[in-house]
């Protein structure tokens, strides 16, 4: 299977003010530059948002003080929201993204297995609303790139069934024009 690696469809936007999204710290990075008169510390805090009902976002925010890096993420991740396709309390198909060099594959699971992940991936699959799924996080551990590949799989999924009648009615036309094609083809000419 070939991962993906960028969003193939265009999204609509997800209007955050009308959703009641929970908000998840998942990772907080101290950075120091050296600088003349000693060191100089900033924050990097790794958020994910959803409403646990199909909408998820992650956001990463930069700042000189922990809670105005936290806030800041917050803000980015609203605005980056998706909506994602589920069957019941999975995800419909299997699926591969890759965001640098992180893989994350997720898998359908039955009905009362639970969240099987990693605690970037547990962290964004429960913040999607997902109850039943398995993944596997390959590649990279960076936990940027492991939820921005998470949250891209989320996003890439497809409904079975629209997907079918989307192929059939390409087919359809298809056929229509090869029809039209052979018809031109045999009348006599005058």
């Amino acid at each position: 299977m070939k991962a993906i690696k960028k969003l193939i469809e265009e999204r609509t936007r997800v209007d955050a003010s009308e959703l009641d999204i929970s908000e998840k710290l998942v990772s907080l990075n101290r950075t120091t530059k050296v600088v003349k008169g000693g060191k100089r510390l900033h924050f990097r805090a790794l958020v994910v948002v959803g409403d646990g009902n199909g909408h998820v976002g992650a956001g990463l925010g930069k700042a000189k003080e922990v809670p105005e890096a936290i806030r800041k993420a917050g803000v980015v991740a609203r605005k980056d929201l998706y909506k994602i396709t589920m069957s019941g309390t999975t995800i419909p198909h299997e699926i591969l993204a890759k965001s640098g060099a992180a893989k994350v594959l997720l898998k359908p699971a039955a009905p009362g297995t639970g969240v099987i992940a990693g605690s970037r991936v547990r962290a964004v699959l429960e913040a999607a609303g997902v109850k039943d799924v398995l993944s596997k996080s390959l590649g990279s551990p960076n936990p940027v790139n492991v939820v921005r590949a998470t949250v891209l799989a989320l996003a890439s999924l497809k409904n079975p069934e629209d997907a079918v009648a989307r192929r059939k009615a390409e087919l359809e036309i298809k056929e229509a024009d090869t029809d039209t094609d052979t018809e031109t083809e045999t009348e006599p000419s005058e």
